[in-house]
């Protein structure tokens, strides 16, 4: 007996439209100013109904290779290592980036003297599911990007400087924690989401209608 609509998870639901969204989309069966407009309700409408509704005109995904490359895009990059390594990244009268496919050790010290340190989680690979990053920022700053499903704890503490954290605190109790502490002072700390889930959305959009229209060629 199948379950009632309204006492499904509202998010597993909305997970299965935005899929279907995308994949009509990527399909050229709908346009980009429909995908975004539908794909707009589906994330911010809190009604089953309404959800399912967004799609009830489109085919469902039925391509494995779709199911693959969604899984290699939105999870989080896991390392079958054990890394317990400690990185020292220091910034004297300079700067540094690490981003990109970097592999994630299980404490980070980040020390920016006069100088700047940018810190990119967002296509990280990571060893162990917590990471302590311990920062000290005199007279610099540091910043901290990462994707929506890492969880944040901040316990970083500033003296006459500032911390600005907009990431979420909590995404998944599977994902990856990052433990922020240590101390800025006439600096700044910036934590913030590279990318919003929509903007990931539309990209992983954008990508699977060029891969299928590469294929029709």
């Amino acid at each position: 007996m199948a379950v009632i609509l309204e006492d499904r998870p509202i998010e597993k639901v909305r997970e299965e439209v935005i899929d279907t969204l995308i994949y009509n989309y990527s399909h050229g069966i709908i346009s980009d100013k429909a995908f975004e407009r539908r794909l707009d309700h589906a994330m911010a409408s809190t009604n089953h109904q309404e959800i399912v509704d967004l799609a009830k005109d489109l085919e469902k995904p039925k391509d494995e290779k779709f199911s693959a490359q969604k899984e290699r895009q939105f999870n989080v990059n896991y390392a079958a290592a054990n890394n317990n390594e400690t990185d020292t990244i220091v910034n004297i009268l300079g700067g540094s980036c690490r981003s990109g496919q970097w592999t994630v050790p299980q404490e980070i010290r980040i020390i920016t003297l006069f100088g700047g340190a940018d810190i990119d989680f967002t296509d990280a690979i990571f060893t162990t599911p917590n990471v302590t990053i311990k920062v000290l920022c005199l007279f610099g700053g540091t910043d901290i990007k990462v994707p929506e499903d890492i969880n944040i704890i901040s316990k970083a503490f500033c003296i006459l400087g500032g911390i600005d954290n907009t990431a979420p605190s909590i995404a998944s109790k599977q994902a990856p924690t990052l433990t922020i502490e240590g101390l800025v002072m006439f600096g700044g700390l910036d934590i913030k989401i590279k990318r919003t889930i929509k903007e990931k959305f539309v990209a992983f959009a954008n990508q699977m209608k060029t891969m299928f229209n590469n294929e029709q060629r």
